[in-house]
């Protein structure tokens, strides 16, 4: 019996776990999200547009990511997970098919002033391994060259327990030796009080010599302790105090005095102004006090370690010549070169890894840092580029990226370079979201979801979901902008004047000599790194009156909304009081108004340790802040909670007129609207604003001020395709009235509206920091000489 073998051509059946090729959502409501359901693909570059405000942000990152992290982290232990950010689920019906979620944001790196580019990056660990290896003289283990570990010295007796209830005192020495610089305790820079700015010497204390704010020549707590303390003659001059006088009145020891029957303490003015100003949080000061404090204290480079925060022996030990503050001082790129060169097979492995983290530094386009720079300095794309170097490279796949406009602070010629990373990424079989306005990236997609069709409660919806292709003819706001391309100005202004910047070496400025022009729109250009920033933040004289309006943190708690950062819930709690017959302080959630209940936040905060804080909304005044009895007073029919709820635009049509008619608060609503922040709503946490938001709304509390010189930090961050013309608008009228405006930008349409352009270059770090153009835009695009011309010429198709 013969046996035959059959063999099946049949493809087989697709196994059930290539199924899972999409992230399924259904219902998303978090913040904006109006019952949200898409279906994204997996190993796929999905990107997604919209307006500002349209919900972008709440669908990946407060939706998608969060839920992502949410349940990762509940894979650890309950003791791991109290070390961990706590996050709460998100409201959706169905969330499936996530991967792990790898979130790169905007949010700016630590300012902590012992925080650096090495130290966010574990270059540092590894060069410090490096030199306590390689260095001669050997002074130690790594720490020896840590700038954040002092140098400790003990001895002592310590009991040692023995058998039975037996003790014994056994002597003990314990030594560490770090690196940090024991004067400026490795902060690179020493701080010294200006006594010029405390008082006026030529006075005596009875004439009022103190220029403190707040130190009235009657105050009996502050000045009447020194007159009448009996270390100082009141009636003398400063400048004619003894010695002695002079050290009591300085740094006197805190002593018990009588002023007036009353005890109270005396204290030296140099430590009482460190108690009272200098140890208190800046951000927390009134503006005038904080003004004060920048004026009355003065950095300057620790003498002992030369800025480089190191102590002595740290810098002694070197490997060819270059010590450890050498190596972080040299740009990235010329470092990896230098280590690349090292070529020592003991310490092999080690290298390699310090070059792979160099390299990574220069293949991202951020070769022009140092490892020195604080890391509280890089811009918010900077910043999301550093964290983004930890990833290239790593062998992980089948995750999700998820990146927050990862084109900021690029200029076109580095956005190739971005967009080559984010195929890279997904070549090897990672899933990436992208959040994303610029139309270079937006064109590399291979799916597109376009989030609108408004902003705030006008948002909230997929407009579109498909290809770029089905975009452009999808006849959404994105899909008709996606290619607008503004024109050259045929005419431009006329300077009114001119700022002088002469011999700046700020950084990276090789002894820049120019002239900004004045009463004109001037924009300053050049690659990422190539001295934009150092020339405009680092060099312009500080007696030019220069209002810096940029994407940095907005002042204030989760009590904060954009009606108080602006000052418009004065005017509005004035027309309530007025028309009520009632004090002001009631229609404050944060004063007398305030519900009891929740103090006026509106909700309860929980914290559960390490489980996810639980915020519930408050029962007894449900969520709106505010008192009961403090809802029966109404302005125009509305209580005060209700025109919290209002977005600007609602608001500026119900103070416009009518009975609710101010003046005031409308003129403040009218500058938010300039602005493109119509959507916001009054009462909207500032803790919830983008970087871009959070620029807008500074540039319209500035707005009402006379005269000036504006300074805008990329002010199209964040910001539509369909916003950029509004935004030009918004130039063009504060140049018209009477306003210099200087622009820091790298977007081509803004750029095309500039009166003046000045290009910085030709390359980024010790290749830039040179003026490669000064003049109009239409001169710009005709010499082609410079990466920005070749790219403004090929935008406006000329």
């Amino acid at each position: 019996m013969s046996m035959t073998t059959r063999t099946d051509t049949r493809s087989p059946a697709p196994h059930a776990a290539d199924s899972h090729d999409l992230i399924r959502l259904h219902g998303a409501r978090v913040n904006n999200l109006k019952d949200v359901s898409v279906e994204i693909p997996k190993r796929r570059l999905t990107v997604f547009t919209g307006v500002s405000g349209s919900g972008k942000s709440s669908l990946v990152f407060s939706t998608i990511a969060a839920e992502s992290q949410r349940m990762i982290n509940e894979t650890y232990s309950t003791f791991v997970q109290g070390f961990m950010p706590t996050l709460a689920r998100p409201e959706v019906d169905v969330l499936e098919g996530l991967t792990t979620a790898i979130i790169v944001d905007q949010q700016r790196m630590g300012a902590d002033p012992r925080s650096t580019v090495g130290t966010a990056t574990d270059a540092n660990a590894m060069l410090r391994i490096l030199f306590s290896r390689l260095g001669q003289p050997h002074i130690g283990s790594p720490s020896a060259f840590a700038f954040n570990v002092a140098s400790v010295r003990a001895s002592g007796a310590i009991t040692v327990e023995r058998g039975a209830g037996k003790t014994k005192a056994v002597k003990q020495t314990f030594t560490r030796t770090g690196g940090m610089c024991p004067r400026c305790e490795g902060r690179g820079t020493v701080s010294d009080i200006d006594l010029t700015q405390l008082y006026d010497d030529s006075k005596s204390l009875a004439e009022g010599a103190f220029t403190i704010p707040g130190w009235k020549s009657d105050s009996f707590w502050t000045v009447r302790v020194y007159a009448e303390s009996g270390f100082v003659d009141p009636n003398k001059p400063i400048r004619k105090y003894t010695k002695k006088e002079l050290r009591d009145f300085l740094y006197g020891e805190p002593t018990k005095v009588k002023v007036d029957g009353v005890n109270l303490t005396y204290e030296g003015l140099i430590p009482k102004v460190q108690k009272s100003f200098l140890s208190k949080d800046p951000d927390a000061l009134q503006p005038h006090i904080r003004a004060f404090v920048d004026r009355a204290v003065t950095f300057t480079a620790c003498p002992e370690c030369g800025g480089t925060r190191l102590s002595e022996a740290a810098r002694s030990s070197r490997i060819g010549g270059i010590n450890i503050a050498d190596a972080c001082a040299m740009q990235i790129s010329d470092l990896a070169e230098w280590v690349r060169g090292l070529g020592e097979p003991s310490v092999a492995p080690l290298l390699a890894a310090l070059l792979h983290t160099l390299d990574s530094f220069v293949e991202i386009g951020l070769g022009y840092l140092s490892l020195e720079r604080p890391s509280g300095t890089l811009s918010g794309g900077e910043a999301q580029r550093v964290k983004m170097i930890r990833h290239l490279g790593s062998a992980l796949t089948d995750v999700t990226y998820v990146f927050d406009e990862p084109t900021i602070g690029l200029h076109p010629h580095d956005i190739q370079r971005m967009n080559d990373l984010l195929l890279r990424l997904r070549d090897k079989g990672n899933t990436v979201l992208v959040v994303e306005h610029k139309p270079e990236t937006i064109a590399i997609a291979d799916h597109v979801v376009d989030l609108g069709p408004g902003a705030g409660t006008a948002g909230g919806t997929v407009c579109f979901e498909g290809t770029v292709e089905g975009l452009r003819a999808g006849g959404t706001i994105t899909g008709r902008h996606f290619d607008d391309r503004a024109s050259l100005k045929p005419t431009v202004r006329t300077p009114t004047g001119k700022l002088e910047i002469r011999g700046a070496t700020s950084h990276n400025l090789q002894g820049v000599d120019v002239d900004i022009p004045l009463g004109v729109l001037c924009l300053v250009t050049g690659v990422a790194g190539s001295g934009k920033s150092s020339l405009i933040h680092g060099s312009v004289p500080a007696s030019a009156g220069v209002v810096s309006i940029d994407q940095s943190a907005v002042r204030g708690s989760r009590r904060s909304n954009p009606a108080t950062y602006t000052g418009l819930l004065d005017p509005i709690r004035k027309a309530f009081a007025k028309a009520n017959g009632v004090k002001p302080a009631l229609f404050s959630a944060n004063s007398e108004g305030a519900c009891p209940d929740c103090n006026g936040a509106g909700v309860i905060y929980t914290d559960l340790a390490m489980m996810a804080g639980v915020a519930t909304t408050c029962e007894e005044c449900e969520g709106k802040r505010f008192q009961a009895s403090v809802l029966d007073h109404h302005l125009g029919g509305r209580d005060i909670s209700e025109v919290l709820a209002m977005s600007v635009t609602e608001a500026e049509e119900f103070f416009g007129g009518g009975e609710a008619r101010t003046p005031a608060a409308h003129a403040i609503l009218d500058r938010l609207a300039d602005v493109g922040l119509g959507y916001l709503s009054l009462g909207q946490p500032l803790t919830t604003l983008s970087g871009g938001e959070r620029q807008r709304l500074k540039l319209a509390t500035h707005m009402a001020e006379k005269g000036g010189v504006y300074v805008l930090d990329e002010p199209t961050t964040g910001l539509h395709l369909a916003d950029v013309e509004q935004l030009l608008g918004l130039l063009d009228r504060l140049v018209d009235s009477g306003k210099s405006v200087i622009v820091i930008e790298h977007h081509q349409a803004v750029m095309a509206h500039a009166d003046w352009i000045v290009d910085l270059g030709p390359g980024a770090g010790h290749d830039g920091g040179r003026i490669v153009f000064e003049g109009t835009p239409s001169d710009l695009v005709a010499a082609r000489s410079t990466l920005t011309g070749e790219h403004l010429a090929a935008y406006v198709g000329t």
